[in-house]
């Protein structure tokens, strides 16, 4: 039976990655379509930064964001003098730390979806007299929808399973940083291996899904 401590660490969790997903579709969309359209000389910088955490170990990454949002860092200054504290061991820094993190599993599948439209539906739109915000609306964000999808899915997923940046950001504090990954690395720890084995199943069964959704949604996959 699932403990109350548990039952919180999975309602924390379940909320920590819906705001995390609403968030990076509002923020990963515009950087997206700016990295599927542009030509800037700036484009292979910004998509090196953004996909950083895709080869860091959560450990440094944790570790800077704790250095820029402590209270000699800038950020960690800026909160302060705004009046909203500290960030770090606190649910909104979780927040921040989960979107930085989970930012590449958003954009990648934005960024090719855009790239896969070309111009040519585009350029239709233009003939029409639409405008550029109407075109991107009207156009390209219905004809990306399978991208918005697998978009969110990964990113939701990926800020459920997250734990080194959960743990340097977080830490675990039970009923407000607490998140799964935490909750069984804390049973493994207390030898309580029922309690471990049925938070994993959950999340084992969770990854399942996810990655049957994401073949259901993949649309060659009848194509042979």
């Amino acid at each position: 039976m699932i403990e109350a401590a548990d039952l919180a660490a999975i309602g924390l969790t379940v909320e920590l990655a819906s705001i995390v997903t609403v968030l990076l579709l509002l923020i990963g969309t515009p950087i997206a379509w700016w990295l599927a359209r542009t030509s800037s000389r700036w484009k292979g910088p910004v998509g090196a930064v953004l996909s950083l955490p895709l080869v860091l170990p959560p450990a440094v990454l944790g570790f800077y964001l704790l250095v820029l949002m402590g209270p000699n860092g800038p950020v960690g200054q800026l909160t302060e003098s705004l009046g909203l504290g500290l960030l770090p061991f606190t649910f909104p820094g979780l927040v921040v730390a989960s979107v930085i993190y989970s930012m590449p599993f958003v954009i990648q599948p934005l960024q090719n979806a855009f790239q896969a439209i070309g111009d040519r539906p585009l350029e239709a739109a233009a003939t029409l007299r639409a405008a550029k915000l109407d075109a991107f609306f009207t156009v390209a964000v219905p004809l990306a929808k399978p991208g918005f999808l697998t978009a969110g899915i990964l990113g939701f997923a990926h800020t459920v399973g997250e734990f080194g940046v959960v743990l340097m950001i977080g830490g675990n504090i039970p009923g407000k940083t607490q998140v799964v990954s935490m909750a069984i690395y804390n049973h493994v720890e207390a030898i309580e291996y029922a309690n471990a084995h049925i938070l994993s199943g959950i999340l084992l069964a969770f990854s399942f899904a996810v990655l049957l959704m994401l073949y259901l949604l993949n649309p060659n996959r009848n194509a042979r």
